[in-house]
């Protein structure tokens, strides 16, 4: 059954975030990645609220969370202390569940080593963080062709780079089998079209450059839970999550789907999401 959620705006440095509230009892924070929103949860927010209240956001900059300088700089930090406005206004005094993918995940990530004490159990799906790797410094490069690509072909063409580099082996082209989106998941995905641009140029390098703290981590590792797609292995975003975990001694958890999964595999998603959070 589809619940309208209760929305609200909330004040934070520099931007105006938008949010939504489903369920009741305790808080079970979502953080979207990429181009996503708060939309990027539906298929699994109102299954989740039978059990616990879930809020969902737009990120600084995203969808109807507007900045209040639409060209300034993004930076990690500053996207976690967002997640933490949220959870003291959400859960005051109590530690919270939170969920990250992608970007979302890297935010998230920052937020437990900053404000552990806000953070119950974090499940951190295929967050980026390039920099752990061995061949980070490809990666860099890989950053710079995207916004020489930007500046010089323009959006799509950057876009065309950034995936290539994302996939096994550099390689954006090989056959895959093409995956029919639900309706809300395809009428979701032009929604967020227009966020692309705000993406390209300022999240993907400013999160992308993000080398998280490992030590840290390490001392909180009973709250972090280090997830990748079951279709991803071998691509650039599995990487990261995978070797934090071997460096962390966790079991590295695996859901449907590949990177994407949330949008392409929601139920079965939502349903292990469950099982980790006991909900």
């Amino acid at each position: 059954m589809t619940t309208a959620p209760t929305i609200g705006n909330l004040r934070v440095n520099g931007a105006t975030l938008h949010y939504e509230v489903r369920g009741r009892g305790p808080l079970l924070l979502l953080i979207p990645g990429g181009t996503g929103g708060a939309a990027s949860f539906d298929g699994i927010a109102d299954d989740l609220a039978a059990a616990c209240t879930v809020a969902t956001y737009d990120p600084r900059g995203m969808s109807r969370s507007a900045l209040d300088d639409p060209g300034a700089e993004q930076h990690v930090a500053e996207h976690a202390d967002d997640a933490f406005r949220l959870l003291e206004l959400l859960s005051p005094g109590e530690p919270a569940r939170v969920f990250g993918s992608s970007s979302g995940a890297i935010a998230a990530l920052h937020l437990l080593t900053a404000r552990p004490e806000r953070v119950e159990l974090l499940v951190a799906h295929e967050p980026p963080v390039v920099e752990v790797l061995p061949d980070a410094p490809e990666h860099r490069m890989l950053i710079e062709r995207v916004q020489a690509t930007l500046r010089t072909e323009g959006l799509m063409p950057a876009m065309a780079v950034f995936a290539a580099g994302l996939k096994k082996g550099g390689d954006a082209t090989e056959p895959r089998a093409e995956i029919k989106l639900p309706p809300q998941a395809a009428a979701r995905v032009e929604r967020t079209m227009a966020n692309l641009p705000y993406f390209v140029e300022r999240i993907v390098p400013s999160f992308m450059s993000y080398a998280p703290d490992v030590q840290r981590l390490a001392a909180l590792s009973d709250r972090l839970v280090l997830a990748c797609g079951q279709d991803s292995r071998g691509e650039l975003p599995y990487r990261p999550a995978a070797l934090l975990a071997d460096q962390l001694g966790k079991e590295l958890l695996h859901f449907p789907g590949g990177h994407t999964g949330l949008t392409t595999h929601p139920t079965e998603f939502g349903e292990l999401l469950r099982k980790v959070f006991r909900v």
